[in-house]
């Protein structure tokens, strides 16, 4: 409204003011041509009479000017053209007049009371002398009421501007009023949990592109939130099935009081699978929660190679009982990781590979350094995995196979955690079959040498 204001007063402010220049301009030179053409037909006069005076203005019209007046050098009026019979004799002393007297040109104009008023004095000369003055006015209601006509058509259109600036304004602001009240309920909606809502605001405007993100905001919002709910489930599931093992297992222990030692043995060594089988699930779900909370160590320049060596040694007793052979291929290659990082997705995805293989078969661990990404492959000639269950095979608590994942110790957490942790080092992992049976994993991270170059 401010703003509106501020227009009106420039439209009706600004033109007036241009146009009250100009008048003032053009009688400024009507009254000095005026001026000019009086002290030209007194030219000459040695000095200046009533009857010298009015010899050389009677063959004189003084053009646009309504009053002009010659007086001695003292201010006493020898001819003036609005007195009746020229009357003559008295004195005036006009501001403009007694600047003339003194030597200068003076000229004034000014709008009052619906006319304009322009007034001019100049000396009249003999010889480098002030001999007399002349004094010329002019009384302008024309121009003025022009001038008039303009103020009251500029003051019309202002107004009809204004009323349709304001009119549209009412319109555009119940529109976005509209708009910002249904996103704000889409956002009220949102924030109270109901992830189905949608601002849906049709357009091209700002809003509808503010709409168009918070849409996609809820989208993955309702993802994020249906994945914590069946996280929350499978880790609950996860978690009774060795809980309710264990408690079977001392219920039973306690209810048979006649047990034999063997069988007592067999339950206590079930009982303490089951528990170790608890700690990994909750330590998997910890480091779940650690990555899935941002929280990391800093990345520094990780020797991939020494890593995989105390991989190998970890995993040899596991692999030899189960008669898998364990092959590596490396280089110098380096990530940009932590230790602890590189250990997890070697020996997740080199764990996995040994257990699920068969009696003969081997594991394969390739470690391959380029100018800007290390390549790790972790093959097998094992059961494989179907080509259907591939894609799902990085998802948490997923299992091709439960029953046969439960029975080698498997959490269903371990790729899911090395996908994160590729994931946010900025690397790739993909799962394919191999013909013939098997399943190979390759792993895509950052050399050092190329986060360094990075801005």
């Amino acid at each position: 409204m401010a703003i509106l204001l501020i227009v009106m007063v420039l439209m009706n402010t600004y033109p007036l003011l241009v146009s009250q220049d100009l008048v003032f301009r053009s009688k400024h030179t009507t009254l000095q041509s005026s001026l000019a053409a009086i002290n030209t037909a007194l030219a000459g006069l040695e000095q200046l009479t009533e009857e010298n005076v009015a010899g050389s203005m009677s063959a004189l019209e003084p053009d646009g000017v309504s009053r002009a007046i010659v007086t001695d050098p003292y201010g006493r009026v020898l001819y003036d053209t609005r007195e009746a019979g020229n009357a003559t004799g008295y004195y005036v002393f006009y501001t403009e007049l007694v600047e003339a007297l003194r030597g200068s040109l003076a000229v004034y104009s000014v709008y009052k009371e619906g006319a304009f008023h322009s007034s001019a004095a100049q000396p009249v000369l003999y010889r480098n002398q002030i001999i007399g003055g002349v004094y010329v006015y002019d009384y302008d209601t024309q121009q003025a009421s022009l001038l008039e006509t303009l103020r009251n058509n500029l003051f019309s259109i202002s107004v009809g501007v204004a009323a349709l600036v304001l009119f549209l304004s009412l319109v555009f602001s119940r529109q976005l009023t509209s708009r910002l009240e249904s996103l704000l309920a889409a956002i009220r909606g949102v924030r109270e949990g109901a992830y189905n809502r949608r601002a849906s605001l049709s357009g091209h405007d700002e809003f509808a592109q503010i709409a168009g993100e918070f849409d996609d905001l809820v989208v993955r919002l309702q993802e994020t939130e249906g994945a914590r709910r069946q996280f929350v489930s499978d880790a609950s599931h996860e978690l009774k099935t060795p809980l309710a093992a264990i408690r079977l297992l001392t219920d039973s222990i306690l209810q048979n009081e006649s047990m034999e030692g063997e069988t007592l043995r067999e339950f206590v060594g079930d009982i303490g699978q089951e528990a170790e089988r608890l700690s990994r699930i909750t330590e998997d779900l910890l480091r779940l929660t650690r990555l899935d909370s941002g929280v990391s160590e800093p990345a520094v320049r990780v020797e991939v190679a020494a890593v995989l060596e105390r991989v190998v040694k970890m995993l040899r007793p596991i692999a030899a009982e189960k008669e898998v052979e364990i092959l590596t291929i490396r280089d110098g290659a380096a990530v940009v990781a932590t230790e602890g990082e590189v250990y997890q997705i070697l020996y997740n995805l080199a764990e996995n590979a040994v257990k699920y293989n068969r009696p003969g078969g081997y594991v394969r661990i390739r470690v391959e350094g380029g100018p800007e990404t290390t390549v790790i492959t972790v093959e097998d000639n094992g059961i494989g995995i179907p080509d259907g269950d591939l894609r799902n095979v990085f998802k948490r608590f997923y299992r091709v196979d439960k029953a046969r994942s439960r029975a080698a110790g498997g959490t269903g957490l371990g790729l899911s955690i090395v996908s994160d942790i590729v994931s946010r080092r900025g690397g790739a992992i993909r799962a394919e079959g191999i013909e013939g049976g098997g399943t190979r994993f390759v792993v895509t991270l950052p050399c050092l040498e190329q986060r360094e170059e990075a801005p």
